[in-house]
């Protein structure tokens, strides 16, 4: 699964959650995370070529944690209900789900279909 910490834009504040989310899940048995490859920013427009704004963190959960997408899903929602303003784009092959801090109902159904569907495609 791919994971993407939506910070509004703020770049800075992107990457600083990102490397606390992945922290947050490195300590979590059964789920390996890294950091997906940066890609260099074109040069040519008098600015520096460097590393995009995009952090983005690939996850996998280990086959014999039951239910697999479950496991990674608790993690986040622990992660961001430690500060209500967190969102993380959970994206599934051609699905996607935002999670974040203080979920509703509404979200919480729409988790658990998600999670059912990517527990599925295993």
């Amino acid at each position: 699964m791919r994971l993407e910490v939506l910070a509004g834009g703020d770049t800075v504040r992107q990457e600083r959650l990102t490397r606390t989310l992945h922290e947050k899940l490195a300590e979590t048995d059964g789920i390996a995370v890294e950091f997906a490859v940066p890609q260099a920013a074109p040069a040519g427009d008098g600015r520096k070529a460097g590393i995009t704004a995009d952090v983005i963190l690939w996850v996998t959960v280990a086959a014999s944690a039951r239910p697999a997408s479950q496991l990674l899903i608790t993690a986040i929602k622990e992660w961001c209900a430690t500060e209500r303003h967190r969102k993380v784009l959970v994206t599934h092959g051609e699905r996607s789900i935002e999670i974040s801090g203080r979920p509703d109902e509404a979200q919480e159904r729409l988790v658990r279909e998600f999670l059912r569907d990517a527990d599925e495609s295993h």
